[in-house]
């Protein structure tokens, strides 16, 4: 595991066709080294997210505003 990144939970579907990991990186180019250590057995998709509570953050002026 390359430095700046960490494993942080996994589920795999019923039929074991997929497996969703959640990995935190402190930047992309962690994350990018590890998938490509693995390229060669499988494909990738990634996809940014946000944890709750920092999106309620960057919301809370906005909502005191009444914007939609």
């Amino acid at each position: 595991m390359p430095e700046g990144l960490e494993y942080v939970s996994s589920w795999i579907t019923e039929d074991l066709t997929r497996c969703y990991q959640i990995m935190e990186a402190v930047d992309r180019g962690a994350l990018e080294q590890w998938m490509g250590r693995w390229s060669d057995l499988m494909d990738f998709e990634v996809h940014p997210v946000l944890a709750s509570a920092e999106i309620q953050e960057r919301l809370a002026p906005r909502l005191a505003q009444g914007d939609p």
